[in-house]
């Protein structure tokens, strides 16, 4: 009987070792002065596009939208990413983003002109469609199949004086070079 009770604390032990051992990811804050998207080199703002990822190494890359971070994924893959984040478009807090729901509308104005919103839940994302009149909620396994293409006409746009969030994103250079082709 002896035996049987020591086995079981040890395997108790264990697991309760292995438990401890996990790392527990957490988002990190958004720095508007240093923060440059890893993909697009576009300042990330501090708004409801802003996304995150922590390898499990511990190296955190920051996004300006959510593209930017999908472009990410395919360059780098993903079993070494331990946490990923998206932003509650209506709020800002940071959800994770396999829990997340998203609205897809190639008009949906986003930085990098990808049209992926953000939510924390289905119902806020229904809410949205039903308030904008456009776009389909997905899943993050739906995006795992989405065809991520920016929507040329409104990057078009916004870079040639369409107001919009692009222009907020725009470096010293970029507006010089704008400058320069009108």
């Amino acid at each position: 009987m002896k035996k049987w009770s020591v086995a079981l604390m040890v395997v108790i032990s264990l697991v309760i070792l292995a438990a401890c051992g996990q790392k527990k990811y957490e988002p990190v804050a958004i720095n508007e002065e240093t923060d440059i998207c890893v993909i697009c080199n576009m300042q990330v703002k501090d708004d409801a596009f802003a996304t995150q990822l922590t390898t499990k190494d511990g190296k955190n890359y920051k996004f300006d939208d959510i593209g930017c971070m999908n472009e990410w994924k395919e360059q780098n893959g993903t079993e070494n990413i331990g946490m990923d984040y998206v932003r509650d478009y209506n709020d800002k807090e940071w959800v994770e983003y396999s829990k997340a729901s998203y609205v897809y509308d190639e008009s949906l104005r986003t930085p990098m002109a990808y049209g992926v919103v953000s939510f924390k839940d289905k119902a806020a994302a229904e809410a949205f469609v039903e308030e904008q009149g456009v776009g389909a909620v997905l899943t993050a396994g739906d995006l795992s199949s989405h065809e991520w293409k920016q929507n040329t006409d409104m990057m078009n746009m916004d870079m040639h004086g369409g107001e919009g969030h692009m222009d907020e994103h725009m470096s010293e250079e970029d507006a010089d070079s704008k400058e320069m082709d009108m």
